[in-house]
């Protein structure tokens, strides 16, 4: 992994060369003023203006590309309440289809990317209003079971019909493809069509409440007395939540939270009956991701940074840095774009490794889309943290592993190959194992049978099968 400091050299040193001229204006407006020339100083304050913002544009490029958080970006004044099991997303609006049209539920049965074509993958496009580019969102070719009734019910064919078409699914929104729940609207039908019940309508996905149907989102409501209640991942009780607010015509969110005590007497009492409802009759959560994600897993065709147990800075153990785990509170779209992800205004609680309590951040940064396609399993991260413990770096190659964009595994000296799928807790651990000693291992397989690996393959197989404890991995 580059280091800040290489990251801003080069872009000092490229800097340099775009504005070359302008270095040059001190020259000639020395040799002016040297000779008596009235205009020399106009040269001199051009060249010595140019030379100060060649600094100040490298550091600002820098910063925008190398994901680095600092003191300065602690958030110190919150407007949102943000609970360790928050996540709150603003997502880019969605269409909002014909008045006729019903919120219904539709699960994705297979999902495969058709085209992601940005030009340019290292430039960073900023783009003015509410547009986003065609290039910067994936087109993806989606096969949809649509329900007509409130329950799904697989044996009830007359409740649902099926549809495959292709739709832009905005990048913060891609989970709920792979979650495999989606808030769809569907059309009415035309006058003189069918009745059949299983016939194809127009269908609209909406993407912001699909990712609260997938469970990306969480969320919850305050009732009037002050009491709250969770609906993350009810998707019953979340789809009666969505026609409601639809048919009141927009309800105001704070954060994950919609506040009973803010709307009116008419929808609150719509609320009410509908928390009642379900204190009575509760609904079970449903599962994270739906039955047959591998049909629907398009995260191997999306950019981002190969998943990996990570490199290892040779100065930077020496010196006792380590590894901190870090969580994803808030993400908002903005209007700057680039290859291999949206660039996003986050909020993440870190964790620091020295026992000191967690503290909150606010950083714009690039998340890579195939990190966004698997949000609604993990919101976690994993940082470098610096030795005096005074910033920190996301390592997107360790927070992809741990997300499990990639399958991990460890080969045994014997040749024997363990998995470590769905072990995240192993994996973290794993990781400072090798941190700790100074070993880097760029792949998602750790091969116990190479010497460099040697002198720790005892502790590493401990790990794996539960031998040893997890706290112990974590401090050696």
């Amino acid at each position: 992994m580059r280091s800040y400091t290489s990251v801003l050299i080069g872009k000092l040193v490229f800097a340099t060369v775009c504005c070359f001229p302008v270095p040059l204006a001190l020259i000639v407006g020395y040799a002016a003023w040297d000779e008596g020339e009235d205009w020399a100083w106009i040269a001199l304050l051009i060249g010595l203006v140019g030379s100060v913002l060649i600094p100040v544009m490298a550091l600002k490029d820098a910063r925008r590309q190398f994901p680095r958080i600092t003191r300065r970006d602690r958030v110190k004044h919150e407007s949102v309440s943000y609970g360790d099991d928050t996540f709150v997303m603003w997502a880019p609006r969605s269409e909002q289809g014909s008045t006729q049209a019903r919120l219904a539920r539709a699960d994705v049965l297979e999902a495969s990317l058709v085209r992601y074509s940005p030009d340019g993958e290292a430039t960073f496009t900023t783009c003015f209003g509410d547009y986003a580019p065609d290039e910067f969102t994936p087109l993806i070719r989606l096969k949809l079971r649509v329900h007509h009734a409130e329950e799904p019910d697989g044996a009830d064919e007359s409740a649902w019909f099926e549809i495959t078409d292709e739709w832009r699914v905005p990048s913060l929104c891609l989970s709920a493809v792979t979650a495999g729940r989606l808030a769809v609207l569907v059309d009415p039908a035309t006058p003189g069509s069918r009745a059949d019940p299983k016939a194809p309508r127009k269908v609209t996905p909406h993407w912001p409440r699909s990712a609260l149907m997938a469970g990306t989102r969480t969320s919850r409501m305050i009732d009037l007395e002050g009491r709250w209640t969770d609906a993350t991942r009810r998707p019953g009780r979340l789809l009666q939540q969505m026609r409601i607010a639809r048919e009141a015509g927009g309800i105001e969110m704070v954060g994950d939270t919609i506040d009973l005590r803010r709307l009116d007497a008419h929808t609150a009492a719509r609320y009410t009956a509908l928390i009642a409802r379900d204190r009575d009759l509760p609904e079970d959560r449903a599962p994270v991701t739906e039955p047959g994600e591998e049909s629907r897993w398009i995260v191997d065709h999306l950019p981002g940074e190969s998943a990996a147990f990570g490199s290892v800075g040779s100065r930077w153990s020496r010196r006792g840095g380590v590894l901190v785990r870090a969580r994803f509170l808030h993400m908002r779209v903005t209007h700057t774009f680039q290859g291999h992800g949206p660039v996003l205004d986050t909020v993440l609680r870190i964790r620091p490794a020295d026992g000191t309590p967690p503290f909150d951040a606010a950083r714009r940064l690039t998340v890579p889309m195939d990190y966004l396609a698997v949000l609604h399993r993990t919101r976690e991260a994993v940082l470098h943290a610096d030795p005096n413990g005074r910033s920190y770096v996301i390592d997107w190659a360790r927070t992809n592993l741990l997300a499990g964009t990639t399958a991990a595994k460890i080969i045994a000296p014997d040749g024997q190959e363990l998995p470590l799928t769905g072990r995240p807790d192993a994996i973290w651990a794993l990781m400072n194992l090798l941190a700790s000693h100074g070993l880097s291992n760029p792949t998602p397989v750790l091969d116990l049978r190479k010497r460099r690996l040697s002198a720790v393959a005892g502790m590493l197989l401990e790990v794996v099968r539960g031998t040893g404890t997890e706290a112990n991995a974590t401090r050696l």
